[in-house]
């Protein structure tokens, strides 16, 4: 059940981008582009804390598909699937200890306890059309950007002694993490079903009012009662799609990731030149262009 999404069918997108910034900081100090065991653990931790959250996500919205195929509580229930994401997560924090550096142990312990404050966020919502929008991005840092960048601000610890360059490490991750999580929920009303791997218009489906929503909801404000209600009341999910679909809320969503992605290419930038850095302003580019 612990080895089931670990299938080599994910992006592996979290453990790419933890490399890269390893390496880009490792030049960046004193040249050398070797990553270091410390550093590649801290990539196979990011990724087992992501996957262990994907368990416990798919139980908490009762989904039956992912990455194309059966989830864990699908096949094994939920009881069982709740112990394998903790029995990963208890992996991923063996793993943890045995690099030995404080610093690193409450840079990614922070990771889980932004991952379930995250999850309660998107368990609440907002009366305050205007509190709403500052809701979402602090769910979605919390639950998406946080992993990303304190992988990030942890792996450039273990490389390099200065502050500055953790600052970059994280700033960057944080920024490319939140737009990772914006297209995300632009490819929920653009992309299909067979590309996507799991149904579109999910988070409809699960009452979730994301960055597309509440955009449209300011051209189309008849669209906060709906919101109010999770979209409970039948048809509201496929109102609020052609809501959506009508406005220019995917466009939108869309403009604020390429900000974020923006950011994320300066803060980079600071860094000494290498293939490495290169890559990561690249990757901006893969974010904003990806169709699954």
């Amino acid at each position: 059940m612990s080895e089931y999404y670990f299938d080599g069918k994910g992006k592996a997108f979290r453990p790419i981008i933890v490399a890269l910034m390893a390496r880009a900081c490792n030049i960046h100090h004193n040249n050398s582009r070797h990553v270091q065991a410390s550093q590649r653990a801290i990539a196979l931790i990011a990724e087992m804390i992501h996957t262990a959250s994907l368990v416990h996500d798919d139980v908490i919205d009762d989904a039956s598909s992912r990455r194309g195929k059966h989830t864990v509580n699908k096949i094994w229930g939920e009881k069982k699937a709740v112990l394998a994401g903790d029995l990963i997560l208890s992996a991923a924090s063996i793993a943890l200890a045995r690099i030995g550096n404080t610093t690193v142990i409450s840079i990614l312990t922070q990771v889980i306890e932004d991952l379930v404050r995250g999850e309660f966020l998107q368990l609440g919502s907002k009366e305050n059309e205007n509190e709403r929008f500052a809701h979402y991005l602090e769910k979605t840092f919390k639950k998406t950007a946080s992993l990303i960048a304190n992988s990030c601000k942890a792996v450039s610890v273990l490389g390099c002694p200065d502050p500055v360059v953790h600052e970059i490490a994280y700033q960057y991750g944080k920024n490319i993490g939140i737009a990772f999580q914006l297209i995300d929920d632009v490819l929920d009303f653009t992309s299909c079903s067979d590309q996507m791997g799991k149904p579109t218009s999910a988070d409809l489906k699960l009452g979730l009012a994301t960055g597309p929503v509440l955009f449209a909801c300011q051209q189309f404000p008849e669209m906060n009662a709906m919101i109010m209600r999770r979209f409970s009341l039948p048809g509201d999910v496929d109102r609020a799609r052609q809501y959506v679909l009508q406005s220019d809320g995917v466009q939108q969503t869309t403009y604020l990731a390429q900000q974020y992605c923006h950011e994320a290419v300066r803060e980079i930038s600071k860094l000494r030149p290498s293939p490495e850095r290169d890559a990561l302003i690249q990757l901006s580019e893969i974010v904003l262009t990806r169709d699954k």
